[in-house]
């Protein structure tokens, strides 16, 4: 166990919903921690935040996280989402502790750098070029068509959560779909654009020590991802896949780390299972997103944060193995913008055989805004059962009992009077 004189550093956003549960577990197994959170520091003072930091301009995050560590030695400096991973690196660098390369982080967080460095490895990926929002657009089409193909994936380059994605079957989608990204992106910005990858979709959960993958749990996603865009809904392990298929899930995405670098903590994969294999769809440094992680419990009820924290204080985490039960979540979808006024049968929803809790997370008399454009569900369903398929059923029962109320917005416009 690390001395107590220490702290781990949990850098975070004020939208995350990680935060909490990485909390509850350091204070179950007696860890002191503390929040870095990418926040001016006078709300910061407002809100109580003991470290401030701003992500966005890492060399002075990172002089702020070494001031702090002159008073608190640090034993760790651990991004709980995608916002500060690269951060946690750069940081962990200077304090001379365990960490990912820098590049790798950066690697993990751009998605045509991975690309690049899953291509150069010989990892299964798809052909992308990378263009920018101030080409000429019959030109981007054309070369899509010459290099690329129909159908094709539209990506920026680091956003989250499957914002700004989206697929287009010919030249009229693409140039539709660039037209939208111009809308959400600064300026000029680059995007990605990939040949889309037939198949099924899994997820995988894993933890890297000293380069080595060690796998956590492989999730089904039943729920077709076809597009035109990609809204993830249902999580659902253990898969239902073959042994065969989901050793090679495992074997891809490892080779998927090892391209971008990673050796160290936590690996969230997503990949697209065919006739031809498992293809890389994304390899990130950080833990599943959202409350996801409940769906995960290992030996002796440790949760994932706990097992998170663990490994980052020199505890060993190879030999956990997941509980039994087969477990999975709803990331509840927004069915269409407007302004949520009521959520009803939450009750009716709980009490389906096998749900575990229901939990919205969207604020009344807030605007809802779907994907592409969006980054937020309504809540998420928890279930666990004896089967895959009854942990699907009962979240797919519960989600049918929820009924939202949403007002369509009413935009205003005034008119000067001559």
């Amino acid at each position: 166990m690390m001395a107590r004189d220490k702290v781990v550093l949990l850098l975070t956003t004020p939208q995350s919903y990680r935060a909490e549960p990485f909390l509850a577990a350091a204070k179950k197994l007696g860890i002191d921690v503390v929040l870095g959170v990418d926040l001016p520091e006078a709300l910061a003072q407002q809100w109580g935040v003991r470290l401030s930091l701003n992500f966005s301009q890492p060399e002075t995050a990172v002089a702020h996280i070494l001031d702090f560590a002159r008073e608190r030695p640090l034993a760790a400096v651990i991004p709980v989402d995608d916002a500060g991973a690269v951060l946690a690196a750069q940081a962990s660098q200077a304090l001379g502790l365990p960490h990912n390369h820098v590049a790798a982080a950066e690697a993990a967080r751009d998605k045509f750098k991975m690309r690049q460095m899953l291509a150069a490895a010989g990892v299964n990926s798809p052909p992308f070029k990378r263009f920018s929002l101030g080409d000429p657009m019959p030109e981007v089409a054309q070369q899509v068509l010459a290099e690329i193909g129909f159908p094709c994936v539209v990506k920026p380059l680091h956003l989250n959560g499957s914002r700004g994605v989206m697929r287009a079957n010919s030249a009229a989608e693409l140039q539709a779909a660039i037209r939208r990204l111009q809308a959400m992106l600064p300026g000029e910005g680059d995007f990605l654009v990939e040949r889309y990858l037939p198949g099924v979709e899994v997820a995988l959960e894993a933890v890297l020590a000293d380069g080595r993958l060690h796998p956590l749990a492989v999730f089904d996603k039943p729920d077709p991802l076809e597009g035109p865009f990609f809204e993830e809904t249902i999580y659902v392990t253990p898969s239902r896949l073959p042994d065969a298929v989901q050793q090679e899930i495992v074997e891809t995405a490892a080779a998927g780390a090892a391209a971008l670098g990673l050796q160290l903590g936590s690996v969230h994969a997503e990949l697209r299972v065919n006739e031809a294999g498992a293809w890389i769809v994304e390899v990130n440094g950080r833990s599943i997103g959202g409350l996801c992680s409940q769906t995960l419990r290992f030996d002796m009820g440790i949760s994932l944060e706990e097992l998170i924290l663990r490994q980052a204080t020199g505890l060993p985490v190879s030999h956990l193995q997941r509980e039994q039960q087969a477990s999975g979540v709803m990331m509840i979808p927004i069915p269409h913008g407007g302004i949520l006024r009521g959520v009803n049968g939450v009750a009716e929803a709980q009490a389906v055989p096998g749900i575990d809790e229901v939990t919205i997370t969207a604020p009344l008399n807030n605007r809802l805004v779907p994907l592409p454009e969006g980054e937020s569900y309504l809540g998420f369903i928890f279930a666990s059962g004896a089967t895959p398929d009854a942990v699907e059923s009962a979240l797919r029962q519960a989600h049918a009992r929820l009924r939202f109320e949403i007002d369509e917005e009413i935009r205003l416009s005034v008119v000067g009077y001559r």
